[in-house]
């Protein structure tokens, strides 16, 4: 029986393909793109738990795509994540249906689906670009249509700019001026807009640095990226406010600084790596990133992980194109 079995299905072409074998690798970045896809769900998506009940988390899953696009690693993975993120379901159910529309979700998977060479018009059974221009208010604000309110913000205008950038007709004016004038009095960029007094925010500068330069402000960008580098730590990290250097903060800041800063961004990328489980931690974490000095922790670890391998590698959003090694690749140890 299992001779026939074999024929079968040597003349049917199915049930034969090996799976693809890990590739070893000393690459900080790449080893850290490895880890995180073997987190993946069914190889596919992530997901998030709220009251013992699973939910598709789309934002995280995208973060993925552009880790492994940063670190041109993990291919087949990022393949398998935008299949499952173009299922009409997933799709609505992150960018919204019927009178909800989210801006921020379009502007996200939009910029996933170009990154993995996707046509956004017709995404999920969406036209991802026109779904988000419907969102733009004549302020240049990217807004959220929604009964729950709209939580619109600067990775909001940011991802909206970055993605417009990329199609022919670029990102409307209006919506690049809006983004520069949210600019506080010391140089950075705040999350929420108009909140008095201005606060400049670590992470949202960081977006709003790389939407700025993508679509042609490089001056409000050097400064906002001037701004960046007096908030780095003495450990070469960058936190919340005030508090401790962490893994997400310092990967969106890295990847910021890269090519315009780079003392600055080698300090962050240093840190960065010593957050990372090494060949004296257990197998299955080795090559993640923890999201701050207190250790491996695998509830955090997937976006600390996702976020700071764009900043290991420091390729900019604007630049993100899928491809690359096929496989996941595995941190080599003797």
């Amino acid at each position: 029986m299992r001779r026939l079995a074999l024929a079968v299905a040597l003349l049917c072409g199915f049930g034969l393909v090996a799976a693809p074998t890990a590739t070893a690798t000393t690459t900080k970045a790449d080893a850290a793109s490895g880890w995180l896809a073997r987190q993946l769900v069914d190889g596919e998506r992530f997901e998030v738990e709220f009251g013992g009940v699973k939910y598709p988390d789309q934002g995280l899953t995208i973060d993925a795509i552009f880790a492994f696009a940063a670190s041109r690693t993990s291919n087949t993975n990022a393949g398998k994540a935008i299949t499952w993120l173009a299922r009409p379901e997933v799709t609505a159910g992150y960018v919204g249906g019927g009178t909800e529309a989210y801006a921020g979700a379009h502007a996200k998977l939009m910029l996933a689906a170009q990154v993995r060479g996707k046509d956004p018009a017709s995404f999920g059974g969406v036209d991802l670009k026109a779904g988000l221009l419907s969102l733009l208010t004549p302020s240049g604000r990217f807004s959220d249509r929604s009964d729950f309110g709209d939580y619109s913000n600067a990775f909001t205008q940011s991802l909206a700019l970055l993605a417009l950038d990329r199609t022919p007709s670029g990102a409307p004016a209006t919506a690049v001026a809006f983004l520069a004038g949210t600019q506080c009095p010391d140089g950075g960029f705040p999350l929420t807009f108009g909140a008095t007094p201005c606060a400049s925010d670590v992470d949202s500068t960081a977006m709003v640095v790389q939407a700025l330069r993508a679509t042609g402000d490089t001056v409000n960008a050097a400064e906002g990226t001037g701004w960046l580098v007096t908030q780095q730590h003495t450990d070469g990290g960058f936190g919340v406010g005030a508090g401790a250097s962490n893994a997400n903060s310092t990967g969106l800041a890295a990847e910021a600084l890269a090519g315009h800063r780079p003392v600055a961004a080698v300090k962050a990328r240093q840190f960065l790596r010593s957050l990372q489980v090494g060949c004296a931690g257990a197998v299955a974490d080795r090559g993640a990133i923890a999201y701050d000095a207190t250790g491996f922790d695998q509830s955090t670890a997937p976006r600390a992980t996702a976020q700071a391998v764009l900043g290991l590698t420091g390729v900019p959003l604007s630049s993100l194109n899928g491809g690359g090694v096929a496989q996941a690749p595995v941190l080599t140890c003797p």
